[in-house]
């Protein structure tokens, strides 16, 4: 591809290449490493058709890139084209009475959270990276994060999309609707397909009632097999507002306590099963403070959790009761990817099973793994009310045979227990052998058969996502 001439598509300054495109050579868990093409910036939908039709009549290829926040190798692209997102960064529109903002693709998820929030709605997708993460990125990895539990993940909360095929046409997909019958979904296909089928450019999202008060606690549990009893007694106690219920074993809050510069424990005492749990209130019932001083949904968390405490079901249990302290707990649990590239090497395994499933699968794979590696060791974190589970395994030497049988066995266990060996990071480049391995053929099949269709010429996101024939 001439670049040249992509210049005179974007403009000069916003096509980089060598030391320019810095950043954009490598992701973001130091796994891979590229020399990219050129990293160009688009400003338009019309400016993303015009590059790709380049690409399709030379045979290019481009991988799209948002934040770069990945873990599964999605962005890779030695000798590629990346195509960046982030000049396309305007909120269209929020219409908070039909709860939807209309976006472009390199909005950033905090900004989109900030510009819903002063309309007193919320875009409950949210994580550790969401200051840098893009809607693109998100969409095309079909993202999920904390609020799963109470609000589903990125593809539930997307009415419509723009997209640009490979052919450099535009594929107008931007429905308000919430229900449309109209033949195929390809509005789901394309959400979680990495970029390989088209570039998202702008979507319809759904937003929700930004909840007026939180209540927000670290809870300790006997065992990790009470914990998803104790999630039902407080979707019952809330009527179904407990928007996260995260997991962390003793193991990763001791690291936390030690990452630099160091940290509190979050109780007096340590306890192997730690769980933080957030309830939020949009009912002003729920959230006006009592003449005490005290928040309603606050006390009542503490009501719920002192009788559970009474009767054995919870060990311990503290109350965020300032803003400061809910934030100190959420910055643990969001320190989940920092601490999981503490040691290399590194098996980054992203995997979901049945929810009362997650502590047998725990067990299992913690026993696979000590007969293949014993001197392993391992850094656990689960979004424990969807059953999604990231569970980061550093092998005793870097050895690819060691790390893929490491995968493999947690494959296993996975499959074994109806599972699914990638929950939200997507399949990337590090998921392809899983994929080989355990995707049906006839299922692959179809995905080919989709690819083949929409990108003949495999410009898009080439070698991601779908194994070698």
């Amino acid at each position: 591809m001439d670049l040249d001439t992509l210049r005179g598509i974007v403009g000069k300054a916003h096509v980089l290449t060598g030391d320019a495109a810095s950043g954009h050579d490598r992701d973001w868990t130091g796994s891979y490493a590229w020399t990219p093409l050129a990293l160009v910036r688009p400003g338009s939908t019309e400016e993303v058709a015009a590059i790709l039709r380049l690409a399709n009549e030379t045979g290019t290829p481009i991988v799209p890139v948002s934040g770069n926040t990945g873990l599964a190798g999605g962005t890779h692209a030695e000798g590629a084209v990346m195509l960046s997102l982030a000049r396309m960064n305007r909120i269209r529109d929020i219409r908070p009475e039909a709860r939807i903002a209309i976006v472009e693709a390199g909005v950033v998820l905090s900004t989109l959270h900030d510009a819903a929030g002063e309309q007193g709605l919320s875009y409950p997708v949210t994580f550790g990276a969401r200051g840098s993460a893009m809607i693109g990125g998100i969409l095309s990895t079909n993202a999920g994060g904390s609020n799963v539990l109470r609000y589903g993940n990125t593809r539930d909360l997307c009415l419509g999309l723009e997209v640009v095929l490979p052919t450099g046409e535009v594929m107008d997909l931007m429905s308000e609707l919430h229900k449309d019958n109209s033949g195929y979904n390809l509005r789901y296909l394309m959400i979680g397909a990495e970029g390989t089928l088209g570039i998202i450019t702008a979507a319809v999202l759904k937003l929700v009632p930004r909840p007026r008060a939180y209540a927000t606690a670290m809870v300790a549990t006997p065992a990790l097999a009470d914990a998803l009893a104790l999630l039902n007694r407080l979707q019952e106690a809330t009527a179904g507002a407990v928007e996260a219920f995260e997991y962390m074993p003793r193991r990763y809050v001791e690291a936390w306590i030690q990452l630099p510069p160091g940290h509190r424990a979050p109780f007096d005492q340590p306890h192997e099963v730690n769980i933080l749990v957030e309830v939020g209130a949009t009912a002003p019932r729920d959230a006006e403070p009592a003449p005490d001083g005290i928040v309603p949904i606050t006390s009542h968390l503490q009501d719920t959790l002192a009788a559970l405490m009474e009767e054995g079901a919870v060990t311990d249990a503290v109350v965020a009761q300032s803003d400061a302290q809910r934030a100190e707990m959420w910055a643990m649990r969001e320190a989940a990817a920092e601490l999981s590239v503490l040691h290399k090497p590194l098996v980054n395994n992203d995997i979901a099973v049945p929810l009362d499933k997650v502590d047998t699968f725990l067990t299992e794979a913690d026993r696979r793994l000590a007969a293949l590696d014993a001197d392993a060791g391992t850094m656990v974190v689960s979004h424990l009310g969807d059953g999604n589970v990231h569970y980061s395994v550093w092998p005793s030497r870097d050895d690819p045979a060691l790390k893929d049988a490491v995968m493999e066995a947690v494959e296993d266990v996975v499959l074994s227990l109806g599972g699914s060996f990638s929950a939200e990071h997507g399949v990337g480049l590090s998921k392809k052998p899983s994929m080989a391995r355990r995707k049906t053929p006839v299922a692959l099949t179809a995905m080919r058969a989709i690819k083949a269709a929409l990108d003949p010429n495999g410009i898009l996101n080439p070698g991601k996502l779908l194994p070698d024939p």
